[in-house]
């Protein structure tokens, strides 16, 4: 059974969060793939504020198709994490509670998550379409000169996911892995 979560996260929703537990997520998430990642550490470094309020904030590592007639947006499937792990743990840093994609993180990454409460969430991969369907509103928000990576608002209803890495260090991936693993007789 899929818990329900109304966005934005804070350190009160996360500390009930498990790795392995589904969510269906409600409210506003951003997209953000590695250029525009790139641009906000750059703007962080800079001192200049952020293009979102990034306090609770959850981040959608997605690359959308385009929308066919009546539709909000295309396909809107994950892309793989591991590509904004350079910039994930100043972001988390700053506020960032919830990431969204697909794939492994780094050691940085999931110590960041541990040490300023924020989780990482598996979204499935090859179901875009599918996950289209949660999207009801997509607006850019920066950098649109960067098309596909452009950051965007996303209004969301019912957004599922996985939580992967949740904020005592708890990793799916890897707890998959040990119920498997056979003993050496």
């Amino acid at each position: 059974m899929s818990k329900k979560v109304t966005l934005p996260l804070n350190d009160e929703v996360l500390k009930d969060l498990k790795a392995g537990d589904n969510l269906l997520l409600t409210g506003v998430i951003y997209v953000a793939r590695d250029a525009a990642h790139k641009r906000m550490v750059e703007a962080l470094d800079q001192g200049k504020t952020l293009p979102f309020d990034i306090k609770g904030a959850t981040v959608y590592y997605m690359g959308p198709s385009p929308a066919r007639s009546g539709r909000v947006i295309g396909s809107a499937g994950p892309t793989t994490s591991g590509r904004m792990d350079a910039y994930a743990p100043r972001l988390i840093a700053q506020g960032l509670k919830g990431m969204i994609g697909k794939g492994l993180r780094s050691q940085a990454v999931k110590d960041a998550m541990v040490k300023h409460k924020a989780v990482y969430l598996g979204a499935i991969g090859g179901a875009g379409a599918v996950i289209s369907k949660s999207i009801k509103k997509a607006e850019v928000v920066a950098y649109e000169e960067l098309g596909a990576e452009a950051l965007r608002r996303l209004e969301v209803a019912d957004f599922p996911v996985t939580v992967i890495n949740d904020i005592y260090g708890g990793n799916l991936y890897e707890e998959g892995k040990a119920k498997y693993q056979v003993k050496a007789p």
